[in-house]
């Protein structure tokens, strides 16, 4: 299963493209929302052997502001590189398009958000010849949404929110509120949340309570992500079954095999052993005809 947070953290502005008007909403910048959005190629590189590529890029239409192009990057840790490649991207995307250019920057940690927020200036100290402002949206400016109600409202900030917030203590709740968000949910709005909240988990340990949640809530989707999220969930829950009740029989077992019951993921085999748990009298019994 793909796991990238760096995917989710700017796809999901691919796939929701008017989200961009309620983060900049909450980031206090007075943008209007947009009548329509388009996809713009990323690639960057010019005819010369020097290749920049930006992670999403969009050409936005607004009804009364007219136009313009909004590179988004998501930013796993601080980059010095970036000083130099984010005007790059700035200033060759307005002489592209011939549009105003925003540049904003999604991070999961505050120390890198707060990075990312500060103000590169190019020039000498007498006079500044290029300034740029990134807007940045993070831990410490995205709304903590443990209300099902407010995160039904607006579930593409919901998910963003969610996925900056995958090192908050109280991920959890969080993550509970969008699962439960998410039971009268439409497949086709849900299925894509679904999966971009498990790519922005990545491997922490919040991406396991998301499956566990997912195989509960949401057991009515079918995309592919989400039948390969809900088959971990429970082969993890059949994993963890058999290990009880081995343990509550009394049936002593080594490491080696507690890790080839945790690592199974055939979901037919971890049920017959899990049947053979029940009855039998020795830990090889479990394992008869292997």
């Amino acid at each position: 299963m793909v796991s990238s947070p760096h995917e989710a953290m700017h796809r999901i502005f691919q796939e929701y493209p008017g989200l961009f008007s309620r983060v900049s909403e909450v980031l206090g910048v007075d943008i209007p929302p947009p009548t329509s959005a388009t996809t713009l190629p990323t690639d960057l590189t010019e005819a010369r052997p020097v290749e920049r590529r930006v992670d999403t890029l969009l050409r936005i239409e607004t009804e009364h502001d007219g136009p313009f192009v909004l590179a988004i990057e998501a930013q796993g840790k601080k980059d010095p590189r970036k000083t130099a490649s984010w005007p790059y991207y700035v200033s060759y995307l307005h002489n592209r398009y011939g549009l105003p250019v925003l540049l904003l920057v999604v991070c999961q940690d505050r120390a890198t958000a707060e990075w990312a927020a500060r103000p590169i200036r190019i020039g000498l100290r007498q006079w500044q010849t290029l300034a740029l402002n990134p807007l940045v949206a993070g831990p410490h400016n995205m709304p903590v949404i443990t209300d099902v109600a407010e995160a039904r409202k607006d579930l593409a900030l919901a998910t963003l929110a969610a996925i900056t917030h995958a090192d908050n203590p109280d991920v959890g709740a969080i993550l509970k509120t969008l699962s439960a968000a998410l039971r009268d949910t439409p497949e086709a709005i849900a299925d894509p949340i679904v999966e971009l909240t498990a790519q922005g988990l990545g491997n922490r340990p919040a991406a396991q309570q998301w499956r566990n949640l997912v195989a509960v809530d949401t057991s009515f989707y079918k995309s592919f992500m989400s039948e390969e999220i809900r088959d971990e969930g429970r082969a993890e829950g059949r994993a963890e079954g058999i290990l009880l009740v081995l343990e509550a029989r009394g049936i002593d077992f080594p490491d080696e095999t507690r890790e080839k019951i945790t690592s199974c993921d055939d979901p037919q085999l971890l049920r017959q052993w899990l049947s053979r748990a029940a009855t039998a009298a020795t830990i090889e019994e479990v394992f008869t005809g292997e």
